[in-house]
């Protein structure tokens, strides 16, 4: 039997499943089956929709086995409240941001759980912008959401399913325009590429293939059978270090199942890593088109760095896409991005996408006439630690001020949670919106000094244990 729980959202007596997804101002993720049903994605979307202006909304999947159930369901909701979709089955992440442009829609809905394991798949929601709504925008969502139900239309007013083919086409002529082909042809870089199942195959053996790489992929059919842990970690890629150098490329990509965020290894199967792939890109377009920069406050300071070699502003927003995409547009950055390996390139989509990655690093080889490892070893040096604690309910205010009391020598910022910073190092603690714990992160010159100042942290907390 059903446990049924009365929600505890100030405004509204909704009456829901004692499971509820992981909801955030930018979309949900759950486990399929148990806390994300094509119940409440449903009433989700629907909620979604009836705040976006008049317009189709487009829709894509990651390649997860649920994918197309649950787009399934979603479609039908959408047209269940009168709303036309426009299906574009497989599809990444900034391609259907892409998308979103391309065809004038009202918004668009991505099936996607990102980087986690299998049995989740969540909902990323983007605006007419093709970007990933703003904070206002997806509290309005979650507002709708837990205040009623979905608004059926009659059924004179359903609205329609359309099917697009090559998806993907706009997406590919959008990054094409941003770099030299004819430099990047002439150097025939030998590639692999691990799209690990997801839907990044589609997209980038065309990427790759129109900028003639000799060319390997793996895990390329996009049906969500993981051939590894998803995210991009230099642990989940072991097997991918070796098949590099079996194959004797020049750089691997390696990107998570949405396609957002994109890892890279050197010719010797040397994992780069996720925040190099940003500095790298930022260092490129830097040395072309000088502009504002902006990253998110968890991201390596190698950014920071890159903007004050060549003289631009910098600006650090709050973690989260959103936050990223709201301060480019207000300052007009040429580039921005996550340190999780997502670069957000404004000339193509305000989406993380690990496309633009792929292409830009490649121009950068080909410009310089430099290797992938030539290119991360110019970077500034920098290593990043990162750990986290329990805080007993209610006692995170006082924790965070204990620590602020600690280390009084540093520079504080409270944009998001406590940032803490002194020259060539940096800490960052926030409070976990899902769980009652505490994140640190801390960069500095050397492994032992960000794992001391993460150490200092917990030893501060320890006092407010859970």
């Amino acid at each position: 039997m059903t446990k049924l729980v009365l929600s505890d959202h100030p405004r509204a007596p909704y009456i829901g499943r004692m499971k509820e997804p992981i909801i955030s101002v930018s979309g949900l993720r759950g486990i399929v089956g148990e806390s994300l049903t094509p119940e409440n994605a449903t009433r989700y979307c629907a909620a979604f929709a009836s705040l976006l202006p008049p317009g189709g909304v487009v829709l894509g999947r990651d390649g997860r086995t649920t994918g197309r159930m649950l787009l399934d369901a979603v479609s039908a909701g959408l047209r269940a409240v009168g709303r036309h979709v426009i299906d574009a089955d497989i599809a990444a992440t900034p391609t259907v941001g892409v998308l979103v442009r391309h065809v004038g829609a009202a918004g668009g809905i991505q099936v996607s759980a990102s980087h986690n394991p299998a049995e989740y798949n969540g909902l990323k929601l983007f605006n007419g912008e093709g970007r990933v709504i703003p904070k206002p925008e997806g509290m309005q969502v979650i507002d709708r959401y837990r205040s009623g139900s979905p608004a059926w239309v009659p059924w004179q007013q359903v609205g329609r399913a359309a099917t697009v083919v090559a998806a993907a086409d706009a997406h590919l002529h959008t990054i094409l325009a941003t770099v030299d082909v004819e430099r990047i042809k002439r150097r025939k870089f030998r590639v692999l590429l691990d799209a690990n199942r997801g839907s990044g195959s589609l997209l980038g053996r065309a990427l790759l293939e129109a900028l003639d790489c000799e060319l390997t992929v793996l895990g390329e059919p996009a049906d969500g059978q993981f051939e590894h842990p998803a995210e991009p970690t230099e642990e989940n890629l072991a097997g991918v270090l070796q098949s590099v150098r079996t194959a004797k490329a020049e750089v691997g990509f390696c990107q998570d199942p949405d396609a957002d965020r994109l890892a890279v290894i050197d010719a010797a199967g040397r994992y780069l890593g996720e925040e190099k792939t940003l500095a790298m890109c930022v260092d490129h377009v830097l040395g072309q088109t000088p502009g504002p920069i902006v990253t998110n406050c968890s991201t390596s300071r190698m950014a920071e760095d890159l903007a004050t070699k060549y003289g631009v502003p910098f600006f650090r927003s709050a973690v989260g896409e959103a936050n990223v995409v709201d301060l480019m547009c207000e300052h007009e950055a040429v580039l921005g991005g996550e340190g999780n390996g997502g670069v957000i390139d404004p000339r193509v989509v305000l989406v993380r996408d690990s496309f633009v990655g792929m292409a830009l690093l490649l121009d950068a080889m080909a410009a310089r006439e430099a290797t992938i490892a030539q290119l991360a070893d110019e970077l500034p040096r920098y290593e990043i630690h990162k750990t986290k604690a329990s805080v007993a309910d209610g006692k995170l205010p006082a924790a965070l001020a204990a620590l602020e009391r600690h280390f009084a020598d540093a520079t504080v910022d409270k944009l998001d949670g406590l940032r803490f910073d002194w020259p060539g190092r940096w800490l960052l603690v926030r409070g976990s919106n899902t769980e009652p714990i505490v994140r640190a992160i801390a960069e500095a010159q050397t492994a032992a000094a960000a794992q001391q100042l993460c150490d200092a942290a917990l030893a501060a907390l320890k006092p407010f244990a859970g």
